[in-house]
């Protein structure tokens, strides 16, 4: 988990020098396009293309809309954000998904699960600052907007576990991502700089190996206690903001990212803790 919070943290800071120069959900479609090939490899040596159509077509369709809108706001709020700020806000995801569970998967969630939703949810609102300097930020909105895709995603993604292979899942989102991306940025495509094929490259790199660690890291962990790994995309904000662009995240920054965090922590361990009631 922690080298795919690395490398995710990598093809981040791709996307953001990409996101200077080109729109949005340019970048989006450069990012899955350019993955696309390496996960076709992986596939191909895991000789996992037999029954590549056999899967759960709606569901596969959402998350490929989801995963555009997800990476599409992404992209447009790095432009402006920082990469510490993008992260604390965007850790609310793992909250999102434990709200949304209840409605989507009908499962439970007690009292303090609720409360820590709720303290989450208050930790966003001191990252997008109090005092209203950047309450209404359009960045700040459209990072919550993207954690939002990326639960819906999630739950998504756990109901198509049931039935379809995780290389299966992984391949049909590129595709749809690469397909819906590129149709939506042809009419307004830039053409691609010289020095950047090189970002281009690392993007490509980085997003498949994240991708790939990530999977090992859930498939061979325990949820509960792998997830909190995720937290140290903040260190990684905090530094390449720093070395990159000069940049330090401010006390509302690393407060609110506390809460949250500390919020995401409870809401994993919790939900082990029903786990191992409901399967000891």
């Amino acid at each position: 988990m922690l080298i795919a919070v690395a490398m995710f943290a990598l093809m981040d800071t791709a996307m953001k020098l990409l996101s200077a120069h080109y729109p949005a959900v340019q970048v989006t479609a450069l990012r899955s396009l350019s993955s696309l090939p390496l996960l076709c490899a992986y596939i191909a040596y895991r000789g996992k293309f037999g029954g590549l159509h056999k899967v759960r077509w709606p569901l596969q369709l959402l998350r490929g809309v989801l995963g555009i809108g997800m990476l599409t706001m992404f992209a447009y709020a790095l432009r402006s954000l920082p990469l510490a700020d993008t992260y604390s806000i965007f850790f609310i995801a793992p909250a999102l998904i434990t709200a949304l569970s209840v409605f989507i998967l009908k499962e439970k969630v007690d009292a303090m699960q609720w409360v820590a939703i709720v303290v989450g949810l208050a930790g966003v609102l001191v990252v997008l600052r109090p005092d209203g300097s950047n309450f209404i930020s359009l960045a700040g909105l459209a990072v919550l907007g993207s954690a939002a895709c990326y639960a819906v995603s999630a739950i998504a993604s756990r109901i198509l576990s049931r039935t379809d292979a995780s290389e299966h899942i992984m391949f049909w989102l590129l595709v749809m991502m690469s397909t819906g991306s590129v149709a939506m940025a042809w009419q307004g495509w830039v053409a691609i700089r010289p020095e950047d094929w090189l970002v281009i490259g690392g993007l490509a790199l980085s997003g498949f190996f994240g991708q790939l660690a990530i999977t090992i890291a859930f498939s061979t962990g325990k949820a509960s206690i792998v997830a909190p790994f995720e937290y140290s995309a903040l260190a990684w904000g905090v530094a390449i903001d720093w070395l990159l662009w000069d940049t330090l995240p401010d006390a509302y920054t690393l407060l609110g990212a506390a809460i949250i965090i500390g919020s995401g922590v409870y809401l994993v361990r919790r939900e082990a803790v029903h786990a191992e009631a409901e399967h000891p």
